[in-house]
């Protein structure tokens, strides 16, 4: 059905609802358009759809989802014209590795591919493309949305107004915060736990090859990636930048998708790959991870390690920042002073929750100067343990945002605010332009944005 044919049905539709009354609950429709916007309708299929996948994300639905799906299906469909008459492009990459981490996310929250599709009623090639078109959608809204709101900014005279202009209960509060600086580094392992390591996926290997064993079967039962092990060890659809080097230059080299690859060492640990399909510049493969143990004797002589440059840090004879050019293994600080960098902010600034747990509970109780005795953790980036010693730089109590402390913040606040209010009314001079039908048993809602409803 073309576009015209299906705009015609559309309005014959709207027509007879009118006429006949009809309810929001129809019996025996399998669809209906329910929602008209310009030239393009919107059906009760896609409010059930996006329904289903905030279920399944997790995400809350604020109030009516017969009302707030279509509303924001309708708002969408506004941002989606805007671009197409702006030539707005996203690009297309980027867009299929949001799909496949998606899929993934499915796959691992309902338990198989079988059960997704089963729940879905759809197959994967269907459901790969359905969320190709969702997620291409999102992206050129977002960046028609920044196109609009792109040139808005703000001198430090008009945040200054702004923020006198505040009442006492409108200012925001500024969570404590704290500035940290680290030296890390895992203990050596022994070569003997390597070649264990090694031994072990080397009988895998031929379990496999001699097909007495399936590698989905071993990776859901061995394999310390947690999350591609429920998956039988798949990982999605990737690119090559997408992954560890060393782990690319093998994955990317498999052929024949009955072949075990060679052992492949990463910062992760130990692997071996088994190619799935291979579909222009990305791979789908699965993979088993070991990891070695590092024995607790060899922990205790990196505390040990730790604690003596903590004591020599103290007595003065380096620096906290000498010994992190000499020791620390932390790649993320070691060029940087040892300072621990917000990967969520881009600062160097961290709310509590944003630390790692083993370090939050730490420094929570340090004051700024002090040097924590050693401790171990799991470092968040590889998901292996190292020891540790931290320097509390500074700390920055919970407290309502001031001008002298804060500007950085009430300057990103007040221009969020005029962004907010300019998206706001662009869409409601963009209902005013634009030609809009809701079917009448679709329309009683507190919509956000009055002006679906035309008198």
């Amino acid at each position: 059905m073309n576009k015209q044919t299906l705009i015609l049905f559309s309005f014959i539709f709207l027509s007879f609802v009118q006429l006949s009354g009809q309810t929001k609950e129809p019996s025996n429709i399998v669809d209906e358009v329910i929602w008209i916007i310009g030239d393009e309708a919107i059906l009760r299929s896609d409010v059930e759809e996006q329904r289903l996948r905030a279920q399944y994300e997790g995400t809350p639905i604020q109030g009516d989802p017969d009302c707030v799906i279509p509303e924001q299906i309708a708002i969408n469909k506004l941002f989606l014209h805007q671009a197409q008459l702006d030539s707005i492009e996203v690009n297309e990459t980027t867009v299929m590795n949001q799909v496949e981490n998606r899929l993934n996310f499915f796959i691992a929250q309902i338990g198989s591919k079988e059960k997704v599709e089963e729940y879905f009623n759809k197959n994967m090639t269907q459901l790969r493309e359905d969320l190709r078109t969702v997620f291409r959608e999102q992206m050129t809204i977002q960046q028609m949305q920044q196109k609009l709101v792109g040139d808005i900014t703000s001198t430090p005279a008009e945040v200054r107004r702004f923020y006198n202009d505040l009442s006492e209960d409108s200012i925001p509060t500024v969570p404590a915060q704290t500035e940290l600086q680290i030296i890390s580094f895992a203990p050596p392992v022994p070569i003997e736990e390597v070649n264990r390591i090694k031994e072990r996926l080397r009988d895998f290997t031929d379990r496999i090859n001699s097909g007495s064993t399936d590698f989905s079967v071993l990776a859901r039962l061995y394999s310390e990636d947690t999350e591609s092990a429920k998956r039988g060890g798949e990982l999605g659809f990737l690119g090559r930048g997408e992954l560890v080097p060393e782990f690319a230059a093998v994955a990317f080299n498999l052929t024949d998708p009955k072949k075990v690859s060679r052992i492949v060492q990463t910062e992760f640990g130990y692997h071996i790959i088994q190619l799935i399909e291979k579909r222009g510049d990305r791979i789908n493969c699965r993979h088993i991870l070991l990891k070695p143990r590092i024995s607790l004797d060899d922990k205790n002589k990196a505390i040990l390690k730790l604690d003596s440059i903590a004591d020599d840090i103290r007595n003065g004879k380096e620096t906290f920042e000498e010994a992190v050019m000499y020791f620390s293994q932390d790649k993320n600080s070691a060029m940087n002073a040892g300072l621990m960098l917000n990967e969520k902010t881009g600062t160097s600034k961290f709310e509590y929750q944003d630390l790692p747990q083993e370090v939050a509970k730490v420094v929570y109780n340090m004051n700024v100067g002090e040097i924590s005795k050693p401790f171990s953790m799991i470092d968040p980036k590889t998901n292996k343990e190292v020891v540790a010693l931290v320097k509390v730089k500074s700390k920055t109590p919970n407290h309502k945002a001031n001008l002298t402390d804060d500007y950085q913040m009430l300057k990103n606040y007040y221009e969020g605010k005029k962004k907010e209010e300019f998206i706001k009314n662009w869409i409601v001079k963009k209902q005013e332009e634009t030609y809009i039908s809701i079917d009448p048993a679709w329309q009683n809602c507190n919509f956000e944005y009055p002006g679906w409803i035309k008198k």
